[in-house]
């Protein structure tokens, strides 16, 4: 059993319904993400038009919360989605049975909007999250803690949309990991990360919200899309590495949300292998460190259950590896977070369980004395 009392989960996510996208922007109110029940597309689903992937979005699927495995895929009727996923009243009620003292709230909808392919359409679509977000966690902004998502159409409007984050109180950003110029990497974004180093907020990249992690181009059985949905995350986290971003960046804080974190000590040696091999023929003079060393001190990495944490745990930084229990989704712990917890906090020191199920999260996002909320 676990010694721990109280845990903060570094990722979680509402449960998006009609009302969320009932306020958008007038010109896009005919063509808004609809919250609709049809037996035949699994019941409980979103529909989104002109998304350019399948554009059904079945959320009794993806928000299958306290529902064993085995129930996966059945038609789900709206009134049988978890309410602790849109409600924040009951989101509270259920953080006190898991024991939990505080969350980082993700969407559900919202990554698979980051993949729409009009920017000014996913521009409207998370004005009206992010308005509904606040109103979700406004029954306790310290223990439902809000991340808006950044459209970053410009820098200009980009720093606008931090600087609304920040005078809200805010605590971090989420963005989609498809920008709409350039490449994140690109001396372009500088101002934009500096605004966030000197705002103070730290940027969250969710899986599924690159085109890659939702389309069917894997090899083999269609199974293995599950598989490949952190390769995204990876392939921007080895971006912001080796583009530089940290070494003109070195206080901006990322976060890898979803991906898992048993990879990391082999994706570490991959980098600096590749590094010292081969920067020298690629004349490439970008940083001036081993690529782990931003890995291990600038990105902070998500996980819920993967065990092979506790196994890599003292090749890693243990300070930058976040807990989370992705309620109310179906890859999440509930209703067994403290079972999981358990489990995992007995292959790792007291020391290194308290970073990773806490305080962690709580020193990065500045929550205070989380263990009195």
């Amino acid at each position: 059993m676990s010694a721990l009392q109280t845990y903060i989960s570094a990722d979680s996510h509402v449960s998006e319904i009609d009302e969320t996208f009932a306020e958008i922007d007038p010109k896009f109110r005919e063509d808004r993400p609809r919250a609709i029940f049809d037996e035949a597309l699994g019941g409980a689903v979103f529909m989104v038009p002109n998304l350019g992937v399948p554009v059904n979005v079945p959320m009794g699927l993806v928000c299958a919360a306290g529902r064993p495995a085995e129930d996966f895929g059945r038609v789900v009727n709206w009134e049988e989605l978890h309410p602790a996923g849109h409600d924040g009243k009951e989101r509270l009620a259920l953080q006190k049975e898991e024991n939990v003292a505080a969350e980082i709230m993700y969407p559900s909808m919202g990554m698979v909007l980051c993949n729409h392919p009009d920017p000014d359409y996913k521009k409207a679509c998370f004005e009206a999250y992010n308005r509904w977000l606040l109103k979700f966690c406004e029954a306790d902004p310290e223990r439902l803690v809000s991340l808006p998502i950044i459209s970053l159409r410009t820098i200009e409007e980009g720093i606008a949309e931090l600087e609304e984050a920040a005078a809200l109180g805010q605590k971090g950003v989420m963005l989609s990991g498809n920008p709409v110029f350039e490449d994140f990497d690109h001396p372009s974004y500088d101002p934009f990360w500096q605004a966030c180093v000197d705002l103070g907020l730290p940027v969250s990249f969710h899986i599924l919200t690159t085109r890659g992690d939702i389309t069917d181009t894997q090899r083999g059985a269609k199974i293995i899309q599950h598989l490949i949905t952190i390769r995204g995350n990876q392939d921007i986290m080895a971006l912001l590495i080796f583009g530089g971003v940290f070494e003109r960046h070195p206080q901006l804080k990322v976060v890898c949300v979803e991906a898992d974190a048993g990879w990391i000590p082999h994706f570490n040696f991959r980098m600096d292998h590749t590094f010292k091999r081969h920067r020298h023929w690629h004349k490439y003079d970008a940083i001036s460190r081993n690529p782990s060393d931003y890995m291990n001190e600038n990105i902070y990495v998500t996980f819920q259950d993967d065990y092979s944490v506790g196994h890599v745990i003292d090749a890693m930084n243990h300070e930058r590896i976040l807990w989370a229990s992705d309620f109310p989704h179906s890859d999440g712990t509930y209703p067994r977070s403290r079972e999981v917890i358990d489990s995992l906090s007995a292959m790792m020191t007291d020391e290194q369980a308290r970073r990773i199920f806490s305080d962690n999260v709580a020193a990065l996002y500045g929550l205070g004395d989380y263990k009195k909320a």
